[in-house]
């Protein structure tokens, strides 16, 4: 078994359990990773590793219910139709060695992806994507990677370790299957030096800080993402203004808003094809009246109540 049960028995959005990722029949599947690969071991088991299943347990304040009407989609979130969500609980830790436990998310992630479901991830550190992109070559698609951070994110190693939350868009960016790489909500400084950034930009990754998003608009920047492909977004909830998410290990001001979010959500949704999303670096115990996971939870929420209006999940 590569998952084990939420210890909360709570599930996201009212989704059914599923413990066994052999038989997950879904179109929709949520899985938390909740833990990264750490730099030293007091990080092995950080605030952030809780985030998983606190923005489970907000589910009834991300939405009353799976049959109330919502301004942000225009309806009830799955629109009548039969659309089956699932969650899959925790990929368990492993005590001595991280590389299991990445191998372990790799592996659910892939056997989501098999079952043709949608992964929407709860991490974890920021660590906690490079598994999720490797397991994204089981589509056999080229992938344009979306990046909502007030970090780059592309150092090649920290303490000798190269899966660490400094390093997922540099890892993403070696794989054959990513090609564009859009970093939208770029501000103040965080472990990139001037090598990170010369070497993204060498990658030609888009470069976009939060300053430009604010001055031109989110709709300026979807339409920099090509149309009609496949999109992957990886969002660290210190992307966002920390007005909008506190509950973060490193608040930047200046940072994204909650409109600016449904607009590059809803607006990838149409242009393409959204592979699946996760959302990180949320650490529960900073949060205030839980804004930061419910955030998480409605950016969630507005992706698959855009996605199912889309008809993304139109098999029985």
């Amino acid at each position: 078994m590569t998952v084990r049960p939420s210890p909360v028995h709570d599930t996201l959005l009212f989704s059914q359990p599923c413990d066994d990722l052999d038989t997950l029949d879904a179109h929709i599947a949520f899985l938390g990773i909740p833990f990264g690969a750490a730099y030293d071991q007091f990080a092995v088991s950080s605030e952030q590793s809780k985030g998983p299943d606190a923005i489970r347990r907000a589910t009834d304040r991300i939405v009353r219910g799976l049959d109330h009407y919502d301004f942000d989609i225009g309806g009830t979130l799955l629109n009548g139709q039969p659309v089956r969500m699932a969650d899959c609980g925790n990929v368990a830790g492993h005590p001595s060695d991280p590389r299991i436990h990445q191998n372990n998310a790799e592996q659910a992630v892939r056997k989501i992806l098999k079952a043709g479901a949608m992964p929407i991830i709860l991490g974890g550190d920021h660590s906690t994507p490079i598994p999720i992109f490797k397991a994204l070559e089981e589509l056999g698609k080229p992938v344009i990677l979306i990046q909502i951070d007030a970090h780059l994110d592309w150092r090649k190693e920290i303490n000798g370790e190269v899966e660490g939350l400094s390093s997922p868009i540099r890892r993403a960016s070696e794989m054959a299957h990513i090609g564009e790489i859009f970093q939208i909500g770029l501000r103040a400084s965080g472990s990139a030096r001037t090598e990170e950034y010369e070497a993204a930009l060498a990658y030609g990754s888009h470069l976009i800080p939060a300053s430009e998003v604010h001055d031109q608009g989110m709709a300026a920047i979807l339409d920099r993402i090509p149309d009609g492909a496949n999109y992957y977004l990886t969002i660290d909830a210190d992307g966002m203004d920390p007005s909008l998410m506190p509950a973060v290990l490193g608040p930047a001001f200046g940072g994204l808003l909650y409109p600016q979010m449904l607009t590059l959500i809803h607006g990838l949704v149409k242009k393409g094809r959204v592979l699946g999303m996760d959302i990180v670096e949320i650490a529960p115990e900073r949060d205030q009246n839980r804004r930061t996971v419910i955030a998480a939870g409605r950016f969630i929420f507005n992706l698959i109540g855009a996605a199912v209006r889309a008809n993304y999940f139109n098999r029985a």
